[in-house]
């Protein structure tokens, strides 16, 4: 028996896997596929989630192969510029292929001990009060204390668990992919500037000698949207739209998405939870899908692992639920107004027009910014000071920085009063005392996924919230 098995190595399962090795849980990661995607999509990583890579030692690593860009017009592409003092030390977007992604962060879970094994597709599960028994395709049967799904928008594992998807099925689709076009630049420059004015999602970006990255919107809806588009059928959306496919031939890679809108339900039944496009799918407007699923992980690892070690409390694996399902709603409102804002019917245009107006305002272009990029996220944790259930800041310690002292997955209380203490929770709590950090309070309890759990300045207020988060002290 292992301890937990995920369905889906993709960057939730894999972001996952690695989260629970922090802590010794024995993981196995079952991925049908046999080999990794070679579709060189590119991603944008968000602000919050290169605080997440940065907490967990992985940040210069993707630095090196994406290619930073200002934190501006990212809701519904309406030009804005990014807030001066976004109150982040990571206050960009990383544009990075997804293969890099993928690769680097089963790479991290594989380096810190999860087992990986391709080509497994899991075909039935049960589950008891002692754990899941999982029946892979090939017959094969597994044992484990919890079972994950990470796999994606048509996962198996929550069609077998039986929790319902409600939302909207696609509507239509958009292809997108990088070709080389052999029409003068000056010409397609033109044609896109022309075609944008009533079709906003449209775009062909210069990447490379003759080289383009397409995005092109498609009325209705393929039947089969796992098979992906050919050339041909690029050439003919282009045509339509734009009355000529400007040479468009030798496909680097190609690809078609909806914008179907589903959320699952319940993302915990029993041993086994959901996770990433499991348990929720929606249009890629503002590039949001892969930060939610790996923030998921970030906010499910610690939690699953405490249960399996023993310390944390029973309702606490309950929270991720209770914390990520309103998270998850929320990116399907943002991302549906968006989409509603590229329209081109008049009615849309008109709000749109509307939308950037109210943007010119530094405190709705802030508040858009900070829901996409995930850093106005405040979980309720109950009455307490504004930064209660917010995200920390990376700030400067006497000695380094405070992501730094996050790496290892564990809590963190940070003292400026020199009077406190995390003595009976040594083994899942780290102490600072650092009288010089930059709080607005005495001292912070910072959960393992980097929020606020706790702020004040007295011992027994701190103890009940270490013992809710991190279980009874040890005598």
């Amino acid at each position: 028996m292992v301890d937990v098995i995920i369905a889906g190595c993709g960057p939730t399962g894999a972001m996952l896997a690695a989260e629970l090795r922090l802590h010794d849980v024995r993981v196995l990661v079952l991925e049908k596929e046999t080999e990794p995607a070679s579709v060189v999509r590119i991603v944008s990583l968000h602000v919050r989630s290169l605080e997440l890579m940065a907490m967990r030692g992985l940040l210069d690593r993707l630095l090196e192969r994406g290619r930073q860009r200002p934190v501006g017009g990212i809701f519904a592409a309406i030009p804005s510029p990014a807030p001066a003092d976004l109150d982040s030390a990571y206050a960009y977007l990383l544009g990075i292929p997804q293969p890099v992604v993928d690769r680097l962060l089963a790479d991290h879970a594989a380096g810190l001990g999860a087992e990986i094994r391709r080509g497994r597709a899991v075909a039935e599960f049960e589950q008891d009060d002692e754990g899941v028994t999982v029946e892979l395709a090939d017959g094969e049967r597994l044992r484990s204390r919890y079972l994950v799904g990470c796999d994606g928008a048509r996962s198996t594992v929550r069609k077998l668990l039986g929790v319902g998807f409600p939302g909207e099925p696609s509507r239509n689709d958009t292809l997108m992919g990088e070709l080389e076009l052999t029409a003068p630049p000056e010409e397609i420059a033109a044609k896109v500037a022309e075609i944008r004015e009533t079709a906003r999602a449209f775009s062909l970006v210069p990447f490379g000698e003759g080289v383009y990255r397409a995005v092109v919107p498609v009325a209705g809806a393929a039947e089969d949207r796992a098979e992906p588009p050919t050339l041909e059928d690029f050439k003919v959306q282009l045509r339509a739209l734009t009355g000529t496919d400007f040479g468009a031939h030798s496909p680097r890679w190609l690809s078609r998405f909806g914008d179907a809108t589903r959320l699952a339900e319940r993302f915990r039944v029993g041993r086994v939870l959901l996770a990433g496009d499991a348990a929720h799918i929606h249009p890629p407007a503002g590039g949001q899908g892969l930060n939610l699923g790996v923030q998921d992980a970030v906010n499910l690892g610690w939690k699953l692992a405490g249960r399996i070690r023993g310390w944390a409390p029973e309702p606490l694996l309950d929270t991720y639920h209770a914390e990520r399902h309103p998270v998850a709603e929320d990116v399907l409102v943002n991302t549906r107004a968006q989409v509603e804002l590229s329209s081109a019917e008049p009615g849309p245009r008109a709000v749109r027009r509307l939308v950037t107006e109210l943007m010119g305002f530094d405190e709705v272009n802030r508040y858009l910014i900070e829901k996409i990029t995930a850093l106005g996220v405040r979980y309720d944790f109950g009455t307490g000071p504004d930064l209660l259930g917010r995200r920390v800041r990376d700030i400067e310690l006497g000695e380094g920085r405070l992501y730094e002292r996050l790496r290892r997955g564990r809590g963190l209380l940070l003292d400026r009063t020199g009077g406190l203490t995390a003595e009976g929770w040594w083994d899942r709590v780290d102490l600072i005392a650092d009288p010089a950090a930059a709080l607005e309070v005495p001292a912070i309890l910072v959960r393992p996924d980097g929020y606020i759990a706790w702020a004040g300045e007295h011992q027994r207020d701190l103890d009940d919230h270490l013992a809710r988060w991190f279980g009874e002290p040890i005598r």
